[in-house]
């Protein structure tokens, strides 16, 4: 004969479970929420310490975009594409293609910015014991 009161201990058991699950989550969002801590510092310390391998990955990322047609990620490759696109009469995969051809060349523009400021973090550090201070 099969007995079945371990199967029904189970399920009776989960369904406890959940409700005491459901009631502790109701308590907890009830409760206010603890304030998110401020910061206490402009974390000066921290990015004088990260500057060269901040400075290492825009220049990394220059090159790319600078790169020839030959690389991947190059904006001479990204044009190459518009160009092959248009000739091709794809106009819809032309117009996607110039759309982030365009994105591309400002974020040279970006990172050539970033890079200046980045130069001024480095001369601010060495002024001011690396952020320690």
């Amino acid at each position: 004969m099969y007995v079945r009161r371990p199967r029904r201990t189970l399920l009776v058991g989960l369904a406890t479970a959940a409700l005491v699950a459901t009631g502790t989550g109701m308590a907890a969002a009830e409760s206010t929420p603890a304030p998110a801590a401020k910061p206490t510092g402009d974390g000066a310390k921290a990015l004088c310490k990260r500057a060269p391998k901040i400075d290492h990955r825009i220049d990394r990322a220059l090159k790319r975009l600078n790169a020839g047609a030959d690389k991947r990620g190059s904006i001479a490759r990204l044009q190459q594409r518009v160009d092959n696109a248009k000739a091709a009469g794809h106009s819809e995969i032309a117009t996607y293609l110039q759309d982030r051809l365009t994105f591309r060349k400002s974020l040279v523009t970006t990172l050539q910015q970033r890079q200046k400021d980045l130069n001024d973090v480095r001369t601010w550090c060495g002024n001011n014991n690396e952020g320690a201070s």
